[in-house]
């Protein structure tokens, strides 16, 4: 059996283990008369995966730009290209022309340096949740961190922010309200153990009504370090999210130290950025701790694209007109309807995601699809042998949505290949126009 020629070949790609695993499946399928014995090396050569690994390629179609759940933000393709040309032995960290040791991810922390023309030094780890960590580990440990109620935000997954700091060591000094806190809230906190100012943008929600907060450069008046957090990783203004802070702004504005992620509204990796002035920086960068929390070479090699390459895929699916993404839905619901899919176009609101820009609804168009289709198009066979790429959307009234915002005006045609080549398959009920209607 695994002298099959394509079980051969699929050992040199995929290896062993998974080979065998094929086969042991298939005969189990002939042993309990699913398949005839004869079709055990086709079923074995079927079910294999196109990888050697079990994440699969999806096509986020669910109007959320930074889908957590979907590895937030999609790599450019230049920085698809920096991974791949990094993937092997690569001067990370090597001085080719002196053939000396050199300085670690050189170019990416210099692309980071440029973007960002307010910070005096930057230093990358490896996502915003260690940036944090390690300044309140070099900065704070058995001393205070001053921080408003409002902004004890939960980040994710039941991790809270107050629990995050206290691990490291330092003290919370909650002041203010959670929908008030004023300067003088900060001003009375102030004492011989206050480390530094925490100043938190709540990135994944809104407190609207009788509120009242502090800015970045009223506390940075009050002669204690100002860290700022503004969490979704916006380096500069962006017209589109008037309301989101920006790195710049903020450092411009008197933070001492700005943290951010590098995989949401930047449209990088995964990563942490850190940015500030040169003497803050440097303290953390020669902490022990940041030795644990530092990056590899791929996420530095899709950082550095990221910054000095074209648009990113988020980026260009902020700056879409409703025009376009309407015009994108109408030619691909042709196509469907053509081929006797029950497919229509209708208005959608997407959201920005990933704690970014909370409230802010971006109008978009989408494809409105039987709701039987959505398990299909998740993990149907076709998408388990990497003949197409996983699509999924968002059920809205009884209705699949495929909003086309947050998918890149290239992946159309193979959404589209994906929902006919799952009706095509037999795998869904009979979804021509008007059915069961």
């Amino acid at each position: 059996m695994l002298a099959d020629p394509r079980l051969v070949a699929a050992r040199e790609r995929l290896g062993g283990s998974l080979v065998k695993a094929a086969v042991a499946r298939a005969q189990e399928l002939a042993r309990s008369g699913d398949i005839s014995p004869a079709a055990v090396a086709d079923a074995a050569a079927d079910s294999l995966p196109p990888i050697a690994a079990t994440l699969t390629p999806v096509i986020n179609a669910t109007g959320v730009l930074v889908h957590t759940n979907l590895g937030r933000a999609p790599l450019s393709a230049a920085a698809r290209d920096a991974v791949r040309a990094a993937a092997g032995s690569t001067d990370v960290e090597f001085d080719l022309a002196s053939g000396k040791r050199g300085r670690r991810g050189a170019g990416a922390l210099a692309a980071l340096a440029q973007a960002v023309p307010a910070a005096g030094a930057v230093h990358v780890v490896n996502n915003n949740a260690a940036a944090l960590a390690l300044a309140a580990t070099a900065l704070a440990a058995g001393r205070e961190i001053i921080v408003s109620r409002g902004e004890l935000i939960e980040i994710g997954d039941g991790f809270r922010l107050p629990d995050l700091l206290q691990s490291t060591g330092a003290r919370i000094c909650e002041v203010g309200t959670t929908n008030r806190t004023a300067l003088a809230d900060y001003q009375r906190a102030i004492g011989p153990d206050t480390a530094f100012i925490l100043k938190v943008h709540p990135s994944n929600y809104l407190i609207e009504g009788f509120t009242a907060s502090v800015g970045v450069s009223e506390l940075a008046g009050l002669g204690v370090p100002v860290v700022g957090d503004i969490g979704s990783g916006l380096l500069r203004r962006n017209p589109v999210l008037p309301g989101e802070p920006d790195a710049d702004s903020w450092l411009r504005a008197g933070a001492e130290l700005v943290t951010a992620s590098g995989d949401k509204l930047l449209g990088g990796p995964q990563a942490g950025l850190l940015l500030g002035s040169p003497d803050m920086v440097t303290r953390l960068a020669r902490h022990p701790l940041a030795r644990a929390l530092r990056v590899d070479k791929l996420t530095l090699a899709a950082l550095e694209a990221t910054l000095t390459g074209p648009a990113v895929p988020v980026a260009a699916a902020l700056a879409a007109s409703l025009a376009e993404i309407l015009e994108r839905a109408q030619v691909q619901a042709e196509r469907l309807t053509t081929a006797g899919v029950d497919c229509q176009v209708v208005s959608a609101d997407a959201a920005v995601g990933g704690g970014g820009a909370p409230g802010v609804r971006l109008p978009s168009a989408a494809l409105s699809l039987p709701e039987q289709l959505a398990a299909g198009l998740r993990s149907g066979p076709a998408v388990r042998r990497g003949e197409v790429p996983a699509v999924v959307g968002r059920i809205e009234g009884g209705r699949l949505l495929l909003d086309l915002r947050a998918v890149a005006p290239a992946d159309d045609e193979r959404l589209a290949a994906a929902v006919l080549a799952l009706v095509a398959a037999g795998h869904a009920p009979d979804l021509s126009a008007g059915d069961g209607e």
